[in-house]
């Protein structure tokens, strides 16, 4: 089918999953129990569709080889997701034949990033692991992007990283998820502009509304980590991303939109554009028109 990709809006970031196929072991306590059921691309389309979204990327959820193939076959008869980034263990010796592997399967040339649930690893350290490393420049000299989910804790190693990796675009999701729901600022805004000074560093406006009190968060509340951001890496360094069925404990998917459009007001349209569509395009080298 192919996804034709516009600079209207681009959705970095969101996720399915079918509890049928395989546990989300993550998705455990009262909290989460909400998004314990199963989340579909046809649960997504309409309202991806309702609020303008021309195209998407679907992000890995669990370490699990077989998630990775089954979204790119995903990518490949969908109208909405242009890129996929997946999982493949990176501490392994043959992560570069198993990049091209991928490649090569139904939908491989949506094959956009990989990402690892760093944010789970008891080393704050895990990404400068020299089996790590040796997994990361494989992923940069396969032409791909890396995208960091990861706790504040874990941002100086994420710095280290993209400073040994200047060819490697590293993507942080969800702003190294702060303490949004504490009002704290420091040290994650320190550690956040001290990676944005690397040029080979991206950020994902999402994830902001879970980091926030689910129940009572305010616009105002996210304010101060949105423009953080925004002068620290500029919006041709920013994407939007919905972080999609994850966000509902919180928020619909009209309301995130809003809120980062609200977040966003002061900037000019070309920067809008770039936030919204422009960067995500760039960087994951969305395809700006062809068919399957």
């Amino acid at each position: 089918m192919g996804v034709a990709v516009t600079q209207d809006l681009v959705d970095s970031h969101h996720h399915v999953w079918d509890l049928s196929v395989r546990d989300q072991e993550w998705i455990t306590g009262e909290a989460l129990a909400p998004i314990r059921r199963d989340f579909s691309l046809s649960d997504l389309l309409p309202q991806a569709r309702a609020a303008g979204v021309t195209a998407s990327v679907l992000v890995q959820t669990v370490t699990v080889a077989d998630e990775t193939p089954e979204f790119l076959a995903l990518a490949q008869e969908s109208d909405l997701v242009a890129g996929v980034v997946g999982w493949t263990d990176l501490t392994r010796p043959e992560v570069a034949d198993t990049l091209a592997w991928l490649r090569q399967l139904p939908g491989g040339r949506h094959l956009v990033g990989i990402r690892h649930q760093v944010q789970g690893e008891p080393d704050p350290q895990w990404l400068l692991r020299p089996d790590v490393r040796r997994g990361l420049a494989a992923v940069g000299a396969a032409g791909l992007v890396y995208d960091l989910v990861v706790l504040p804790g874990q941002l100086p190693a994420c710095v280290q990283a993209a400073r040994e990796h200047p060819g490697l675009t590293f993507v942080l999701d969800h702003l190294g998820k702060p303490p949004i729901a504490s009002g704290a600022l420091e040290p994650w805004a320190a550690d956040v502009r001290s990676l944005a000074a690397l040029p080979n560093t991206v950020c994902k406006l999402s994830g902001l509304v879970t980091e926030a009190d689910p129940q009572t968060w305010t616009v105002e509340d996210l304010r101060p980590y949105a423009e953080t951001v925004l002068d620290a890496f500029g919006p041709d360094r920013l994407m939007f991303g919905s972080d999609w069925p994850v966000c509902t404990l919180a928020a619909t998917y009209e309301e995130v939109l809003a809120v980062a459009r609200r977040l966003t007001g002061s900037l000019g349209d070309t920067e809008r554009a770039a936030l919204f569509a422009g960067t995500a395009t760039r960087v994951y080298g969305l395809p700006l028109s062809e068919a399957s």
